[in-house]
C-alpha cells in the first residue's frame, strides 16, 4: 500500500516513516509537515491507499484536510489527544493512534488497513480492462495487451507489445489488480500474461516482442504454480 505522512512533528513523522520502512506491505511514498503541500500530491494523481494524519496542525488541521478529499484513501489518525476520536470516526477513518506510538499498535492498524485494501482489490474476473495513468491521462489496456510487469525499485513497469508504463505502484499491488485467470506471478520482479508466453527453455519464459524477443527468469519458488497455469502436454 502507497502511504504518505501526514504530520507538523519532525519527530513524530520520522518514527512513523521507519515503522512504515519496517512493514513488507506497505510502501512509503512521501512525509509532510503541513496539509497544505499534501494537497498538491493528490492533486497531481498520484496512487495514495494510506495516510497516517494528525490532527492538531498550523494552517490546515486534520479534519480540514479531510473536508478537502472527495474519494479519500484509508486514514488512521496518530494524535497525542483523545478528545478527536469521536469526530474523526466520523468521516470512517480506519483506525485512530495515540502518542506515542509502539509498533505492536501500529501494525495492528496498518493490517487492519491492509486487510481492508485486499478485499477492495479483488479483480473481478468479468472484466476485461484496467485503467493506467500517464502523464495527465488515463488509458484504457485490455488485458490481453498486457504482456508483462516488471518491478523498477517503488515503481512497476507495465509493458505491451509496442508501449510500456511506468507508474508508482508495489508488485503486490498490481498483482492484486490482475485476473489470476490470465496473468502469473513467475519471479520476484515479474508478473505475465500466460497468454503472451510463446516458449519456455530451462528456467525462462521467451516472450516475442516488437524487433526481437524478451527473456523472463522463473524463481525457483513460482515454477510449480506457472506450471499448475498453463495447459501442459507432458509424457
Amino acid at each position: 500500500m502507497n502511504c504518505i505522512v501526514i504530520d507538523d512533528d519532525k519527530l513524530s513523522r520520522r518514527i512513523i516513516k521507519e515503522f512504515i520502512n519496517k512493514t513488507d506491505f506497505l510502501n512509503h511514498i512521501d512525509s509532510f509537515d503541513n496539509a497544505v503541500d499534501a494537497i498538491t500530491l493528490f492533486k497531481a494523481g498520484n496512487e495514495i491507499h494510506l495516510i497516517f494524519l494528525d490532527i492538531e496542525m498550523p494552517e490546515m488541521s486534520g479534519i480540514e484536510f479531510l473536508k478537502t478529499l472527495k474519494n479519500p484513501p484509508q486514514i488512521i489518525i496518530i494524535s497525542s489527544k483523545e478528545q478527536y476520536a469521536v469526530q474523526a470516526f466520523e468521516y470512517d477513518v480506519t483506525d485512530y493512534l495515540l502518542k506515542p506510538i509502539a509498533y505492536s499498535r501500529f501494525f495492528r492498524a496498518a493490517d487492519k488497513a491492509y486487510s481492508n485494501f485486499v478485499k477492495n482489490s479483488v479483480v473481478p474476473e468479468g472484466k476485461n480492462e484496467i485503467f493506467i495513468k500517464k502523464n495527465s491521462s488515463l488509458i484504457k489496456l485490455n488485458y490481453d495487451d498486457i504482456l508483462w510487469v516488471e518491478a523498477l525499485e517503488n515503481y512497476v513497469i507495465v509493458n505491451t507489445f509496442d508501449d510500456k508504463f511506468t507508474i508508482h505502484f508495489t508488485m503486490k499491488s498490481i498483482e492484486k489488480k490482475l485476473p489470476v485467470s490470465k496473468f502469473s506471478r513467475v519471479h520476484r520482479s515479474y508478473i505475465v500474461n500466460t497468454s503472451s508466453i510463446n516458449l519456455i527453455e530451462d528456467n525462462s519464459i521467451v516472450i516475442p516482442i516488437e524487433g526481437g524477443i524478451k527473456s523472463i527468469p522463473i524463481g525457483k519458488s513460482y515454477k510449480d504454480k506457472l506450471m499448475d497455469d498453463l495447459n501442459l502436454m507432458i509424457k
